[in-house]
């Protein structure tokens, strides 16, 4: 008997058919709905060879749509940083009414259809919105430009920080940043040399899923950007707009981007797994 059988209890060794049958299950739903439709992707994007790869990721709207995804990506997850750890500082520190609130609020983006808050904003927002006769009289354009972009995609991604920081922070207790306090530490010299080593892999850990999903955000960008091409599409809206151009190689291509980001961002997210177990 391995080692490994050994450390299993006996109710978790399965029969040697059933280990078959449940890798193959396994893999075969893997293969169908990921494996397939990423390969699907990249033989789409070279149909027409190299060239036309190239040709379809140098056009000057895709580099638009690029530059405009980095930017926002930018924006929202440094925006998502600062707000996501402040909040987590307070919910995982201190003890004030409304507590529970603030942590409903935290989650409620993951229950709230992106769509649905991309409409949210444009009631706030836009011309016909709350406060829109306020920004049309102060020449403030948000809906159908980069700020509402970038709201939005703050909107969505806001969780990712604050989940991933809160129950480190949470764990690890206030023992530390007391004793650096009784010693004469300030608020901030405690944060900086205390709580964020403490934190940094969860924190860096939730910027890149942060990050990822805010390259690919659709929902919300697509209801408050108006798709002004070359003004407001970022690489998800261009996509669409090429596929419903009847450009597919285009599509595929500039899809191909955002499925390498996904790869990327998994390999990236094992290592700083494999980080934080070893550190």
């Amino acid at each position: 008997m391995t080692a490994r059988a050994r450390r299993l209890s006996p109710g978790l060794r399965a029969p040697l058919p059933l280990r078959v049958v449940l890798i193959l299950g396994t893999a075969g739903f893997i293969a169908l709905f990921i494996g397939i439709p990423l390969l699907a992707v990249f033989v789409q994007a070279f149909e027409k060879g190299p060239g036309a790869y190239l040709e379809a990721i140098s056009d000057p709207e895709t580099l638009k749509a690029i530059r405009l995804t980095l930017l926002t990506a930018a924006v929202s997850v440094s925006l998502n940083v600062v707000f996501g750890v402040a909040a987590a500082w307070l919910l995982a520190k201190y003890d004030f009414f409304g507590k529970g609130l603030l942590t409903t609020l935290i989650d409620l983006p993951f229950s709230v259809s992106p769509v649905i808050s991309g409409l949210i904003f444009v009631l706030l927002f836009g011309s016909q919105g709350l406060f829109g006769a306020w920004l049309s009289a102060h020449e403030v354009k948000i809906i159908f430009a980069v700020p509402g972009i970038v709201i939005a995609t703050t909107f969505v991604t806001f969780p990712f920080v604050a989940k991933e920081v809160l129950p480190l922070m949470q764990s690890q207790g206030n023992d530390a940043e007391e004793a650096a306090l009784t010693l004469g530490a300030s608020g901030w010299q405690v944060f900086f040399l205390v709580t964020l080593p403490k934190i940094r892999w969860g924190l860096l850990y939730g910027v890149i899923l942060c990050n990822a999903r805010a390259m690919g955000e659709f929902g919300a960008v697509s209801v408050v950007s108006g798709h002004i091409r070359g003004l407001t599409n970022t690489v998800p809206l261009h996509v669409e707009i090429l596929y419903n151009e009847y450009n597919f190689v285009g599509a595929f291509a500039v899809a191909s981007l955002l499925t390498l980001l996904a790869l990327v961002t998994l390999a990236v997210r094992k290592r700083v797994e494999a980080r934080a177990r070893a550190a």
